[in-house]
């Protein structure tokens, strides 16, 4: 609405009026005269409100409301999405409606979310999805418990209709899984009651009126001879007028005056406009009534009084009116009802996002069942033989969605109805139900069943209300007749006997369940009623009926049964014709085009301002200290003279400039821009990155170094052990086995001397090929630094440097990572090392355990552990990330060292013990082999 007053004839308020509405409709004419700068027109087929756009060429197509309602919605699911970050999508929806929408504007409003791409769930009404919203964070009386439920009333004053709606909540306790209750809210509309088009559009054409009749009467306006009329068919002057109408309605709710002013509104008339909250509720007094009758019909519709309700909820930005609010307050007799105790803007939308998350299999919310109905009589009518027109209804305001009718017809021949809504006095006609072989079917039942008496041949529709939308469906069409059962033989008596015979309605399988609409329904339907068009409400049949109506009768010795033929029925929607595919397609790709162009537009405007912003802030930063000493003066000169050039081009031709010659002069400014901005930033970071980097190469030296003197020492002592071994085994010849089965003893069979275990040597962390990559990084990296920064040394602070951040960085985490990856080298082997440590204590327990059958307490051994992952935690990370350092080597060393002398000591102090265990077992198992013959062992 901001942008009515520049575009009044691209600007479409409250669509959702003339919605699905005839174009000769009085709504669709006042909103006509109301909006005279839009062209609208008739659309050819459907006489719906179409609307031509002087945007577009004259060839393009009036725009449906449908298609601009499409619009809406795309942008409503665009900002949906964009409230999640766009990390979900807007595919599934609910929508509320009005109570007063007929089929037809049903219809219209599901039309325009196919075009707009998304499925709709459901439709709720207005006031139901308060009323869900109402009962998400309460409880209510449980009438399983004799409490009585509470009743409330929801009444809605948007910007185009007024509706109350009172509803019925309650909570009761019905059968859960198992043996288990549960305790579910329920919220059924009783009744509703609406003025279509008073609302606050309706109070703010009352201002409207009074603010063209002030201008019409001041000296200006007479002394150039304006007329009302002329003023009112003014586009740009009434666009002007209506933008600020709702502003003044909204002052007097707070303030008892205001005033507005108008430049140039009508023939370069200047106005000014004040008026009072008395004057406005004075000329507001007529629609008084109306909203009375609003509430009036919705408790008479409910069967209920205003003593029973608990509670009026206000829902709509015009019940914020105090005009509105003290109409309330004299209907009801007081403002003790009167509640805002909802959000009065949202509440309807959470309610529906409520209900469709209800719906969704995604989403599990609190159980709230509900119930409301299409609010208007819904029947079936056709023309007689005698050209009389038969009427029954089959549903009324407030039956229920879901609701199973079935009616009887006494025709046997094809016949076509027609479904209808009664909207106030009159009817309309919303499907046309026809039958296709109905009289097939009757020469079929007699043939079949030649015992089906004619006059007795009746067929039966099931027919319900949609829980979707409220549209009438068929669920079932038979032919029934009560025909002759067939006579069993002696090998269907033996079968019934067993029970392997016919089943019988009693003969269910277990599990199953009777429908609404079912067709034992209709046989109690054909049982109880005589007359056609009787109908009957499947949901209330009882197990006493259904016994009472038992298909299988007996007369003397004849059994007769209720038989069937299905019987094929087709439904065609009337009233508004409907979009064809062919129409639906072409509309869908418009609206494609137009998203297109929507976002190349906001793409221009983007760069546009991205231009525009740019070329202030380059005005800015050449003169920064810092730019001027990274800069010359050429640059600065050429940059100040760029960008007041292209300053003046865009409020010139650049206005309508497309979006790659914005995008080029935007480059050249940056092209300009980022080299001295670059080297700003580069020689603020140098400095600090290359004393990190010379940090880390010392670092690194120092570790290398380290790594060297241990490689050295662990190659001594290899060699000193090696030459101490081969000393020890010098003439010890080896025995080789003399027998067939020598050596083919176990551990604990063969005889052993005293032995000497051999000192378990300090794991080597390094060895010499580890520190291939570590030595590579380092001297590439300090050669790389000798020879660059000398020459970044000689570079003035307008050249561009040679010794750049994002390389020294990378420097930084190669040197960083070579050390870590050696480290990671030593904690590995040091692991191994302490596992195959584990393994072997792990094996001298179990010998020692077998050996020996006691132990003295001086003779424990004493387990050295070593827990690996610790070690590596606290000595194989250094700090920053940086590898182990010198110091942490250092104690690293030290620590292998004290483990091992402490693991030397524990060995030398159970060595007797050990030994002594070891002769005795060894006697028992020479005693052992010589009583057994020697292939046993094997």
């Amino acid at each position: 609405m901001a942008l009515s007053a520049r575009f009044p004839g691209d600007v479409y308020p409250n669509l959702k009026a003339i919605l699905g509405l005839p174009v000769d409709s009085s709504i669709v004419q006042e909103y006509a005269s109301r909006h005279p700068a839009l062209q609208l027109q008739s659309h050819p087929t459907r006489n719906t409100a179409t609307f031509k756009s002087k945007a577009f060429t004259a060839e393009e197509e009036a725009w449906m409301v449908e298609e601009l309602l499409a619009m809406e919605l795309q942008s409503v699911q665009k900002n949906a999405e964009a409230a999640t970050d766009h990390s979900s999508s807007v595919r599934s929806v609910v929508i509320t409606v009005p109570p007063f929408y007929t089929i037809d504007e049903k219809r219209a409003i599901q039309t325009a979310a196919e075009l707009a791409g998304l499925k709709v769930l459901g439709l709720v009404s207005d006031g139901l999805a308060v009323g869900l919203n109402y009962a998400t964070s309460r409880s209510f009386p449980s009438v399983s418990e004799n409490a009585k439920p509470e009743y409330h009333m929801v009444f809605d004053m948007g910007a185009g209709s007024t509706k109350a709606t009172v509803m019925k909540f309650q909570s009761q306790s019905v059968k859960d899984t198992g043996k288990f209750n549960k305790t579910v809210q329920e919220v059924q509309v009783l009744g509703a009651g609406w003025d279509q088009t008073l609302g606050g559009d309706a109070l703010n054409n009352l201002i409207l009126d009074d603010m063209i009749k002030q201008f019409v009467e001041s000296k200006a306006a007479q002394k150039a001879s304006v007329t009302a009329e002329a003023v009112k068919a003014h586009g740009r002057a009434i666009a002007k007028l209506t933008n600020q109408v709702s502003k003044i309605r909204h002052v007097l709710s707070a303030n008892q005056n205001t005033q507005a002013s108008f430049e140039g509104l009508y023939d370069d008339i200047d106005f000014k406009y004040k008026i009072s909250r008395a004057d406005f509720e004075e000329m507001a007094a007529q629609h008084a009534e109306r909203i009375a009758d609003a509430v009036s019909d919705a408790l008479k519709m409910a069967g209920l009084d205003i003593a029973d309700l608990d509670s009026v909820i206000l829902h709509g930005g015009a019940t914020r009116t105090p005009f509105v609010q003290k109409t309330l307050e004299r209907v009801l007799g007081s403002a003790e009802k009167l509640r805002s105790n909802v959000n009065s803007d949202e509440a309807a939308v959470f309610g529906a996002g409520f209900r469709a998350a209800e719906l969704s299999p995604s989403f599990r919310v609190k159980e709230i069942r509900i119930s409301e109905g299409s609010f208007y009589p819904t029947g079936l009518k056709r023309t007689s033989e005698t050209e009389e027109v038969e009427r029954q209804r089959l549903w009324s305001p407030i039956s229920p969605h879901g609701t199973t009718k079935v009616v009887a017809f006494e025709e046997k021949e094809d016949f076509t109805a027609t479904i209808y809504q009664q909207v106030w006095s009159g009817d309309k006609d919303v499907k046309s139900l026809s039958t296709k072989n109905l009289t097939a079917t009757v020469a079929a039942i007699k043939e079949k069943y030649p015992s089906c008496d004619e006059s007795d041949i009746k067929f039966k529709i099931a027919m319900e209300l949609s829980t979707e939308n409220g549209e009438v469906r068929v669920t079932k069409a038979l032919l029934e007749c009560t025909a002759e059962a067939e006579k069993e033989g002696i090998v269907g008596g033996v079968k019934n006997l067993f029970g392997f015979g016919k089943k019988n309605k009693d003969q269910k399988p277990l599990g199953e369940e009777e429908s609404e609409g079912s067709e034992e329904v209709m046989k109690e339907d054909a049982s109880s009623s005589s007359t056609s068009g009787e109908s009957t409400e499947s949901s209330t049949a009882s197990n006493a009926d259904a016994a009472a109506s038992e298909s299988t009768e007996s007369k003397g010795n004849v059994k007769k049964e209720l038989v069937s033929i299905p019987v094929q029925v087709t439904l065609e929607k009337l009233g508004t014709p409907e979009l064809t595919k062919e129409e639906l397609a072409k509309s869908k790709d418009r609206l494609k085009a137009f998203a297109v162009s929507d976002k190349a537009r906001l793409l221009r405007e983007e760069a546009l301002n991205q231009l525009e912003a740019y070329t202030y802030k380059v005005r800015d930063i050449i003169e920064g200290e810092e730019f001027i000493k990274a800069s010359t003066e050429e640059v600065r000169t050429k940059l100040s003279e760029m960008s007041s050039e292209i300053g003046d081009w865009l409020y010139g031709d650049g206005a309508e400039a497309t979006l790659d010659e914005l995008k080029k002069k935007l480059k050249v400014l940056q092209d300009l821009v980022k080299p001295v901005q670059r080297r700003i930033t580069e020689a603020e970071k140098r400095p600090l990155l290359v004393s990190r980097l010379k940090n880390v190469l010392a670092q690194s030296q120092e570790f290398i170094k380290e790594i060297k003197t241990q490689l050295e020492l662990a190659e001594s002592l290899k060699k000193s052990t090696s030459e101490s071994s081969s000393d020890s085994t010098e003439g010890a010849p080896s025995e080789a086995p003399k027998g067939e089965f020598d050596g083919l003893e176990d551990e604990e069979s063969t005889a052993t001397g005293k032995k000497k275990e051999p000192k378990a040597p300090i794991p080597q962390l390094y060895l010499p090929e580890d520190l291939k990559e570590m030595n590579e990084v380092y001297e590439s990296t300090f050669k790389w630094l000798n020879v660059l920064e000398p020459k970044q040394d000689a570079l003035g602070p307008v050249d561009d440097p040679v010794l750049r951040v994002k390389d020294l960085e990378l420097k930084i985490r190669n040197l960083e990572q070579a050390g870590i990856n050696l480290a990671m080298k030593g904690a590995k082997r040091v692991e191994m090392e302490t596992k195959k440590l584990k393994a072997a204590n792990k094996k001298l327990e179990q010998l020692k355990k077998k050996q020996s059958q006691t132990k003295s307490a001086d003779g424990a051994e004493e387990t050295v552990e070593f827990d690996a992952e610790q070690f590596i935690k606290e000595n194989m990370k250094g700090q920053n990330g940086e590898g182990i350092s010198p110091e942490q080597l250092e104690q690293l060393l030290e620590q292998l060292k004290q483990a091992q002398e402490k693991e030397d000591q524990a060995k030398a102090k159970a060595k007797p013990e050990t030994e002594k265990a070891e002769e005795k077992a060894e006697e028992k198992v020479e005693e052992k082999t010589e009583n057994q013959p020697v292939h046993d062992e094997l």
